[in-house]
């Protein structure tokens, strides 16, 4: 497994917080730092999903077509035309 290697300076309370945890899950600090990171970054792309979701059911559309319906009709508006 490739590795990059990233140095981060903390002030001792930021250092403290994930070495409590480290020590409290009885794990590696490297390890409960990629573990935060991992964790960090989902729930930042569940909090853009959701978003998302909500932006699609504010758009209010009445009449879905089925999806064979909608692939075809995306096609043809986004036609690029002959190509020579």
């Amino acid at each position: 497994m490739a590795t990059a290697r990233l140095e981060v300076r903390l002030d001792e309370e930021h250092c403290r917080k994930p070495k409590h945890i480290a020590a409290e899950d009885q794990a590696q600090l490297s390890q409960t730092i990629r573990r935060l990171i991992d964790e960090a970054y989902e729930d930042r792309m569940y909090a853009r999903r959701k978003q998302a979701v909500l932006t699609l059911m504010s758009l209010e559309i009445e009449d879905v077509p089925e999806p064979d319906v909608l692939s075809r009709q995306l096609e043809e508006a986004h036609d690029p035309g002959p190509l020579y």
